[in-house]
């Protein structure tokens, strides 16, 4: 059922004003620094390929609280990281029994 709330807009936390400013060459230099961003070259891209994730179903599915917690505290795209470990599982299951 629809909430009768109206949406709330979302804000990022992105200085779009100070990423405009920066010279290509800037951006490419922190993100080189950037520990959390790997290192990647031409050779890294060789062999990618582009999949297209499978459907979503929209369930209603009840959880432990501090599991749900424990992933909104990683930010925003929890349920996102939950459908992951969720199908970590069900991977592991299957290659069991085949």
């Amino acid at each position: 059922m629809p909430s009768s709330k109206p949406a709330k807009a979302t804000t990022g936390r992105t200085d779009w004003a100070a990423l405009r400013a920066m010279s290509e060459d800037e951006i490419e230099r922190i993100a080189a620094e950037d520990e959390d961003n790997p290192a990647t070259d031409e050779a890294h891209w060789a062999e990618a390929t582009v999949g297209l994730p499978p459907g979503k179903t929209s369930i209603h599915a009840s959880f432990d609280r501090d599991v749900v917690d424990f992933f909104k505290r990683g930010g925003r795209g929890y349920q996102t990281r939950m459908n992951a470990v969720l199908r970590r599982y069900m991977e592991a299951q299957q290659a069991k029994k085949a």
